[in-house]
């Protein structure tokens, strides 16, 4: 089945203590105008994106913004999770004041995770805040990073340290441009989907279980459910927790252990969906010797992880260079790590867990 055979476009709302927006999803939404309609006025917009993405679809979207915005610029970015940082960032700060841009001037974030984070945080400042859209291009930003407002660059000690909280004005998630992502983004996305059955919703893991290789085949039916489902699942929860004060933190399983990986062994080396996967398995795997799951659970996370394709086993980064890593993860309290931890099929739970306990998942779940 072709993505255009999808069905007609969803709309998830998204309600927080300050804004309320759409997030889209269907196909075909890039060139349809009435995508964009009822966004801010302004007279400019620039389209951020980068080397990857913008051959591929920067012109469709300027050429479907001409009718709201008199003038339409795009910027390209390098491609590579290495660039979310403070060099990249000035290199929009540098094109807006190069433009004349005003505190009217919408940017529209063109790209997967970095393209979205880095761009939404430089709509946060510039002027201290125009508004912005989130045109995700990989499932994992279409099911996660384009929605709840999170907007950051990394530092070399830290993912995501360096960010603010500035929600959207729309999220546009079309299905067909998922067509063309590389096998490898689209296996790292599934570990954002995935995710949302563990901590939220067990009726939901079960599908992914049946449905994984209609997924990993891009059968449109089985993307549009898994995107909208999974963004149903983090409007309820960033409704309920915009700045992650408590429960919004659920939604970073797996996170504790995957930026420790990521920032271990440098950011691109592996994928952040990658990271995340891996880091799941080690977060079941805790789970388990804490005594919150039976094993049998751990055991079927690690199986799900691998059959999208994978890592399930973290390199060696030494035991104690992980615990270090993980102490500035932004979870953690008073030096003392914690972690999203798996209570039932569906209900996760945050808490700190013994130096001893980590260290014995660690040697189990490390290359």
């Amino acid at each position: 089945m072709s993505l255009a055979s999808a069905a007609a476009a969803a709309v998830v709302p998204v309600h927080t203590g300050t804004q309320h927006y759409d997030i889209l999803i269907g196909p075909g939404l890039l060139d349809a105008p009435a995508t964009w309609q009822g966004l801010p006025r302004a007279a400019r917009a620039l389209v951020v994106s980068n080397t990857a993405v913008a051959p591929l679809y920067a012109s469709r979207l300027r050429q479907a913004l001409r009718g709201h915005y008199a003038e339409v610029s795009t910027i390209e970015l390098p491609d590579g999770e290495q660039h979310k940082d403070w060099p990249t960032l000035n290199r929009i700060f540098d094109r807006l004041l190069a433009d004349g841009s005003d505190r009217q001037t919408v940017l529209f974030a063109l790209g997967g995770g970095v393209v979205g984070d880095i761009t939404g945080f430089a709509a946060a400042c510039y002027m201290r805040g125009v508004p912005f859209v989130q045109v995700p291009t990989t499932l994992l930003a279409q099911v996660d990073s384009s929605v709840g407002g999170k907007t950051a660059i990394n530092h070399p000690a830290g993912k995501n340290m360096i960010g603010a909280f500035y929600q959207p004005q729309r999220v546009v998630c079309d299905l067909d441009v998922l067509a063309t992502l590389p096998q490898r983004e689209l296996c790292a996305g599934l570990a954002e989907v995935i995710k949302y059955g563990p901590i939220a919703d067990a009726e939901f893991l079960a599908w992914i279980e049946a449905n994984l290789d209609a997924l990993l085949a891009r059968d449109a039916d089985a993307l549009a459910h898994a995107v909208r489902r999974s963004c149903e699942i983090k409007a309820w929860v960033v409704g309920q927790d915009e700045r992650e004060g408590g429960l919004r933190a659920i939604l970073n399983f797996g996170h504790t252990f995957g930026h420790a990986i990521e920032a271990g062994l440098g950011y691109g080396a592996w994928l952040h969906g990658e990271a995340v996967g891996c880091g799941m398995v080690m977060a079941g795997e805790l789970s388990a010797r804490l005594g919150l799951v039976p094993p049998a659970f751990a055991e079927r996370l690690r199986r799900l992880v691998e059959r999208a394709g994978l890592p399930v086993r973290g390199p060696d980064l030494g035991a104690e260079r992980y615990l270090e890593l993980m102490r500035v993860d932004k979870k953690a309290q008073g030096g003392e790590i914690r972690f999203v931890l798996i209570e039932a099929p569906g209900r996760a739970v945050v808490r700190a867990a013994p130096d001893a306990r980590v260290r014995e998942v660690l040697a189990a779940c490390v290359a």
